[in-house]
């Protein structure tokens, strides 16, 4: 007989078999910061313990995160008993979890190297090694995806891949994204958009002003035969998030920042983040970002020109672009890429809050990189549906031959919030109409 349950419901059934791999991965490697007290940690990981015994036996959630892992958090995973004995259970109920998808009639195959190349990925984090957990997880990818229900949706890379930017580098696609195993900021590589592999931490060392692990929103810029990664990093001591750039040689780094400070921050408005650099016609770069509001200030998106090496701010200050001012937005407004396109000028943004599924997409139209920007819309143009929820951190890239493209990251239905992750998606955009549509993944 055929399944009649909704195809977001099926899909969850599914995907409830990674989740009691992946779910482990998120009890042992995230929130490990706040782990220096063990109470708290061994109810983390307790309460990971249950979830993983009810997916064994319900089959009706799913959690497809890999992990948010740092050096402090990796310490403290091989040196925690607890952990250890949590990780020698899960084999059991990862074993139960196989033979409950063989009756639900799923790729035994797919399903058996996924787990596989998930847990392998879990004894390279053990073991220190991020670099060969991240190819690990990458390896396994289709896989992964395939017990996903496959890409039509445009799921491009089922791991934590949050805040991505894409550049096209000769017929190679780089993303970057957010900390999470890979280091300060992780790096894939594609050649034809759906198949990605791990290249490594595009960032290896952080400057002494920053703290460690706590970067995120990279994107990057190619500049005077060279390429800057702007980048978001908070403060030593509990300080404002601020933008520093860095430079390497090739897309792929390793990219160096010897700044004694980051080069653009906004400590009276609460700090800066979410930087993306642009183009005009002219070839004039520039720099737009979002200030986080404090004192009353609401979150504001700015923009202001780039030096000709794309690594200081000229000019006699930034100009505001943005500000919540509409309902889905939430009071928030943040994430901007701003793009130029026969003639027209979009400026990209994601409102609400990030952790949850009221996050959306939405765009305005503005004269130019400095404004003035209108909003044409009362609505975001890409926002929750049947197989993802809180879709943000939106960037636009061209393709070889021309089209356009927009990359963002998306929760999955029924694991929504940090420590969940944040899969990268990459679908076609079209903007020949008013307002811009992002086509269906395929």
């Amino acid at each position: 007989m055929a399944d009649r349950r909704p195809r977001w419901r099926r899909r969850l059934g599914q995907l409830a078999i990674l989740g009691a791999a992946v779910s482990l991965v998120i009890a042992l490697v995230t929130d490990l910061q706040a782990h220096a007290r063990d109470r708290h940690a061994h109810a983390v990981l307790a309460s990971a313990e249950a979830t993983l015994g009810t997916t064994r036996t319900k089959l009706t959630s799913t959690s497809r995160a890999q992990h948010r892992a740092n050096e402090d958090r990796l310490a403290l995973l091989s040196a925690d008993a607890y952990t250890r004995a949590v990780w020698a259970d899960a084999d059991q109920k990862l074993a139960g979890a196989t033979q409950a998808a063989f009756f639900q009639g799923l790729d035994i195959g797919s399903l058996q190297t996924c787990l596989g190349g998930v847990k392998g990925a879990l004894a390279q984090i053990a073991n220190h090694n991020n670099t060969q957990a991240g190819m690990d997880l990458s390896g396994v990818s289709p896989s992964c995806e395939t017990v996903d229900g496959g890409n039509t949706d445009g799921l491009a890379y089922p791991f934590d891949f949050p805040d991505p930017f894409v550049l096209m580098v000769g017929g190679t696609y780089f993303a970057y994204a957010t900390n999470s195993v890979e280091g300060n900021i992780q790096i894939i590589q594609s050649s034809d958009l759906i198949h990605w592999t791990a290249v490594g931490n595009a960032l290896p060392n952080l400057p002494s002003w920053a703290t460690p692990n706590h970067t995120w929103a990279p994107a990057v810029l190619p500049v005077g035969g060279q390429y800057v990664l702007y980048y978001t990093a908070q403060l030593a001591k509990g300080g404002p998030q601020c933008i520093s750039a860095a430079v390497a040689s090739q897309p792929q780094g390793p990219f160096i920042d010897t700044s004694a400070g980051p080069f653009a921050c906004q400590p009276t408005l609460g700090g800066s983040i979410d930087p993306s650099p642009f183009v005009n016609a002219d070839g004039t770069p520039y720099l737009v970002w979002k200030s986080t509001g404090e004192g009353g200030q609401p979150t504001t998106i700015w923009s202001q020109q780039l030096d000709p090496a794309g690594t200081g701010l000229v000019g006699s200050g930034a100009t505001p672009l943005l500000i919540p001012d509409q309902s889905w937005e939430g009071g928030n407004v943040e994430a901007p890429d701003l793009v130029l396109n026969a003639g027209r000028y979009f400026l990209f943004y994601s409102g609400n809050d990030w952790n949850s599924a009221h996050y959306a997409v939405g765009v305005a139209s503005c004269s130019g990189p400095l404004g003035p920007c209108t909003k044409p819309s009362a609505q975001p143009i890409l926002t929750s549906g049947a197989d993802f929820l809180g879709p943000g951190g939106a960037s636009v890239f061209t393709d070889q031959s021309g089209g356009l493209w927009i990359a963002f990251h998306a929760w999955s239905p029924g694991a929504v919030g940090y420590p969940h992750n944040r899969d990268l998606y990459v679908r076609p955009l079209n903007l020949a109409g008013a307002l811009p549509v992002i086509e269906p993944g395929g």
